[in-house]
This record gives structure tokens, C-alpha cells and sequence, in this order.
């Protein structure tokens, strides 16, 4: 699929049940089906069994060349110069003061390396990759790839991906309930989801997927963030001990790096990325981009990203909100919210540059 051709369509649209969202011009979905009949019940199957979604809308990049582990390595946010075959994480591209531009998810197979992107995020992704490889040999292409996304536990710990045609495989270590994701061929794709159907897989549709990224703390760019977003508003994006996230904070300099030292070793963000809960009596669900507001005062304090109606939970949302407004009600138009209180961080304690600081004066 290249930015030259035709709005993408999935052929699993053509299932019986198939529903495209319809608010896709605000969550990537564009092209895929939102659910195939049964939305919460596709959900409660992720957990109860084992779902398989339809998320080959995703644009998938290959960067391949001996140079190719270094050249990521410099540009990125994730460390993948000495990565082993098979290394699995996300990664970012930021601006000079640490604004994020672009996130992926990408694995190792051999010496090359795949990135899977939301198709309006690819065209400047690969434009700024192909502008950086000067004598490097490098080659960055364009994939005719699809991402098949297993959720649950009963397929992700005992994988039903045996005799799938699959490019890869990655296991993605995120918030939430067990995840793999496979890239197979895109002609090979509706004979790679009977495959995993007939060994146990629900057919589920994005909005299941949706809602459980939802949960598990995990923002899509265009949808939950903003251009004035840098990485520590997203916890769970910064690699700490065996997770891996889309920030290394021991690898060598990359562009925004001075932002991520600054902010780890001393201070905080000042927004985080929280999971809210919503009134379900609404009459309607406010939108993405809505501004958050605090009762009483009437102050904005965040921006409202995905929301998504939860089989558990009811609607919830992603919201970049104020640290100080964390423990407070929230208004988004008429609708009341109030912060999932597992999704706030536990508090790692003090900065050590900051406790640095602190003993040259004295303190």
C-alpha cells in the first residue's frame, strides 16, 4: 500500500456483520471493520477466549541494510543497535525540544527491521528516514504487509499462530491483556484469520482492540496526544528494568534526547496521560479534542483523546490532564468524568538530579 493508492479496504469488510466505525477521521480505523456485529460481546471475548483484529489499515515499513541496527539506533528513541533477532518495542521520533512526531511499533527479522504506523503518520516517517541515510546502506521501502493483533491469553500464552503464514511475530508488553501481533502478507490475510479462527480465535473488530488500548494505557498520536506532547505524559512508554516501552534512557543521543534527561532526572511532566471514567447517562459522548474542565471553576486542565465503550466499564476515555487535577471531578462539556484512579503512577520518589541539586546547596 503506498500513499499514492486508493483509500485502503480491508477484505474482511466483506464478513458477515461488518461495521466500519464512524469516527474514523478522528481514531485511525479507517478501512478495517470497527466490530462484525457484537462490539461488547467481541471484547468480553478477548478475555473469556482469545480475539484476533483486523488492523492491516496499519502502513508497515521495512529498513533493511548492514547499516541498518545504527542508523535506527542514532535517529530513534528505543535502543536497537545491538537488538537480537526477534526484539519487539516501540519507538519514537522527536523534535529537538522532545515533542513526540512519530510512534511505531517495530520487530527485528535478521538484520531487518519492520515499523508499523498509522497510514497518515508513514508518509513523513519514511520521507524523514529516507532524508537521513546520507552514505549509510540503508534502504527504507514500503511493504505490501498486514498486522493481525491476537488478544488474550488463551492465544497469546499458547499461540494459535502455528501454521500461519507469518513474516513475524512479536509478544508486545503493554498494560494490558496478553497481545501478539503478526505480520503476514496482505494477499495471504483473510487465509491467515480462518486459519487462526479454526484454532480457536474470535473474529473481533477494532473497537474491542480500542478498548482494551484504552486500558491498558496505550495513546494513539493523532488521537490522544498533541504537538506539544513529550514522552513522560506516557508512563508506560518509558523503559524502565525488563520493559522495554519506546524510550531507552541509557542509549546514546538521539534528537529530543535532552528533553527525556531533563524531565527523568529532574522533574515531571506536567500533564500525564490517565484513563478516565464517563457518565453513562449522557445523553451523548463528548469527542476527541474536547477540552477537559475542572467543576466549579470552569478551568481547563486536559484534552479528551479515544472514547470507547467498554465491556466492563462502560464509556471511558484517554485524557491528557493537569497532575494537579488528578484527584478532582472532571466536566467535558455537560458530561462528568473522574480519573480511573489505577491508571495515575506510582510516584517513583525523588529525581536524582534533583537530589544532586539539593546537596550542593545544602538542602
Amino acid at each position: 500500500m503506498t500513499s499514492t493508492s486508493a483509500p485502503y479496504r480491508s477484505p474482511l469488510l466483506d464478513r458477515p456483520g461488518a461495521a466500519e466505525s464512524q469516527d474514523a477521521d478522528v481514531v485511525d480505523a479507517a478501512g478495517v471493520a470497527w466490530h462484525y456485529g457484537d462490539p461488547l460481546g467481541e471484547q468480553r471475548a478477548a478475555h473469556d477466549g482469545g480475539i484476533v483484529v483486523d488492523r492491516s489499515h496499519r502502513r508497515v515499513l521495512k529498513v533493511s541494510g548492514p547499516d541498518s541496527a545504527g542508523f535506527l539506533n542514532n535517529l530513534l528513541s528505543q535502543k536497537v543497535d545491538d537488538a537480537p533477532d526477534g526484539f519487539a518495542a516501540s519507538a519514537l521520533d522527536l523534535d529537538i525540544q522532545g515533542h513526540i512526531l512519530h510512534h511505531a511499533d517495530l520487530v527485528r527479522v535478521g538484520g531487518d527491521f519492520y515499523l508499523d504506523l498509522p497510514d497518515a503518520q508513514a508518509v513523513t516517517f519514511a520521507d524523514f528516514l529516507r532524508r537521513m541515510i546520507f552514505w549509510s546502506q540503508v534502504e527504507v521501502d514500503d511493504t505490501d504487509l498486514a498486522v493481525l493483533t491476537l488478544l488474550g491469553p488463551a492465544l497469546v500464552d499458547a499461540p494459535a499462530d502455528r501454521g500461519v503464514p507469518t513474516l513475524a511475530a512479536r509478544t508486545v508488553g503493554w498494560g494490558g491483556i496478553a497481545r501478539r501481533d503478526l505480520l503476514v502478507e496482505r494477499a495471504d490475510l483473510p487465509a491467515a484469520v480462518d486459519a487462526l479462527v479454526n484454532g480457536g480465535a474470535t473474529l473481533a473488530g477494532l473497537m474491542a482492540f480500542t478498548a482494551e488500548r484504552v486500558r491498558a494505557l496505550e495513546p494513539e498520536l493523532a488521537a490522544d496526544l498533541d504537538d506539544r506532547s513529550i514522552p513522560h505524559e506516557v508512563p508506560a512508554w518509558i523503559g524502565r528494568g525488563d520493559h522495554a516501552g519506546a524510550v531507552h534512557l541509557e542509549k546514546g543521543c538521539y534528537r529530543g534526547q535532552e528533553t527525556v534527561a531533563r524531565v527523568e532526572n529532574l522533574g515531571r511532566s506536567p500533564r500525564l496521560l490517565v484513563m478516565l471514567q464517563l457518565d453513562g447517562s449522557a445523553p451523548e459522548t463528548p469527542t476527541p479534542g474536547t477540552a477537559i474542565t475542572a467543576t466549579g471553576g470552569g478551568r481547563a486542565v486536559g484534552r479528551l483523546g479515544t472514547v470507547v465503550h467498554d465491556c466492563d466499564f462502560g464509556p471511558v476515555a484517554l485524557a491528557l490532564v493537569k497532575r494537579s487535577a488528578l484527584g478532582g471531578q472532571l466536566l467535558i462539556g455537560e458530561v462528568a468524568a473522574m480519573v480511573d484512579p489505577s491508571s495515575i503512577p506510582t510516584e517513583e520518589g525523588e529525581k536524582a538530579g534533583r537530589a544532586a541539586i539539593n546537596r550542593l546547596k545544602g538542602l
